[in-house]
């Protein structure tokens, strides 16, 4: 493998970080390598918000569900889906412009998620340690509103950045005979099975937050509910009208 791959396969979210602060150019140099993710159709429909100020920041750990080093992390950022700079650019143009299309949605939602990742993977290049930040679309609403986002654009996630002040293990996928397939869909219930025994064994060896638990049961606070009903309301209201 070459050091590339092995920095992939590699990653750890990191929740604990030192004082040590990110320099505004490398952070930059992150972005732009955000900035040369794929992007549909040249659309780019991503904004990325650098919250710097600490009550804000403070207040979105709230938000995401007590997550305190989204305050503590040397650098915050939220990142955005965005149809409003598109859509609006093409409007300068004379076109008569259909807003609210499901496949906008679709379009900015995955372009903000590959700009991340590769955000991601560049900081980690750099020493530095990330952790996603989902639990922003606990209280989505609120949280463009600390924001002020326009219409036709909504929070996706945020992601910590900094110095890691920890080293935990790196925890371990599914077998890749699982999620590779050849020509069509296949069971997998076994490579499951399997998957189970390993990610108990895991939670049970690694060095904090040890649990008995495995991959199947840790999923069922995602599925034995409703998770976070809310969002389909809140994206009609920012203009995403799913059409």
């Amino acid at each position: 493998m070459n050091d590339v791959i092995k920095l992939l396969q590699s990653h750890r979210s990191i929740r604990k970080f030192t004082e040590q602060e990110i320099p505004h150019g490398l952070l930059l140099e992150l972005i732009k390598a955000g900035q040369a993710a794929a992007t549909s159709s040249h659309v780019q429909a991503y904004t990325v918000i650098h919250v710097k100020d600490v009550a804000k920041r403070e207040k979105i750990a709230e938000l995401a569900g007590g997550q305190g080093y989204v305050a503590s992390s040397a650098v915050f950022l939220v990142f955005c889906a965005d149809m409003k700079r598109p859509t609006g650019a093409s409007e300068r143009t004379g076109a008569n412009v259909e807003r609210g299309m499901t496949e906008q949605l679709l379009v900015a939602t995955v372009d903000t998620a590959l700009m991340a990742q590769n955000v991601a993977v560049a900081a980690e290049s750099e020493g530095l340690g990330i952790c996603y930040i989902g639990g922003i679309r606990n209280n989505p609403e609120a949280v463009s509103d600390l924001l002020h986002l326009p219409e036709h654009v909504y929070p996706v996630f945020g992601m910590c950045l900094g110095y890691p002040a920890h080293d935990p293990e790196v925890k371990p996928r599914l077998p890749v005979e699982a999620i590779f397939k050849q020509d069509i869909y296949s069971d997998d219930s076994e490579y499951v099975e399997a998957f189970d025994s390993t990610m108990q064994a895991y939670y049970q060896t690694r060095s904090t937050s040890n649990k008995n638990s495995d991959w199947s049961h840790n999923l069922t606070p995602l599925f034995d509910s409703k998770l976070r009903p809310h969002m389909r309301d809140f994206l009609v209201k920012r203009g995403f009208e799913m059409k």
